[in-house]
């Protein structure tokens, strides 16, 4: 596994919380947590936008993918909106998370509560070119759902 370093920025409103990390060694999401004030109570089918309280400094040709945690998910119905979100390397602003709450109960986010999980991921760039044929295979054009459930 490579190793790199990215440098983060605490904003003001992180003040006090920890430092995202990797939760186990072979996780490849580093936990995002709230960086916000006051709880911010998710009603069924609600959304809200919440702040984690950092900036980060990626390397070029990476990105960061915001991705729902599996535990909010499957216990709560919790997720996340524009998933996975992309941080692109050249983005300095927050890192922010649009939650919603597809469970039956409302659901209470608090501070310093882990709500995601972000994967730093190598990005390769195309060109794209115009082509009047592609090549052919075995899949053709088949979609959604063309070889069975």
């Amino acid at each position: 596994m490579r190793e790199i370093e990215i440098r983060v920025k605490c904003l003001p409103h992180f003040e006090g919380l920890n430092i995202p990390q990797y939760m186990s060694q072979g996780a490849s999401g580093i936990d995002l947590v709230a960086a916000i004030s006051q709880p911010v109570i998710l009603a069924p089918l609600d959304r809200a936008l919440i702040p984690t309280g950092i900036s980060l400094e990626l390397p070029p040709s990476t990105e960061a993918q915001i991705r729902p945690r599996s535990g909010l998910a499957h216990r709560h119905g919790i997720t996340l909106l524009n998933t996975p979100g992309t941080i692109d390397s050249d983005y300095r602003g927050e890192i922010q998370v649009i939650m919603i709450n597809l469970g039956k109960e409302n659901f209470e986010i608090t501070r310093g509560m882990r709500i995601a999980q972000m994967v730093i991921a190598a990005v390769v760039k195309a060109t794209l070119i115009t082509a009047d044929n592609l090549d052919a295979t075995h899949r053709g054009s088949g979609g959604f759902g063309h070889t069975g459930y």
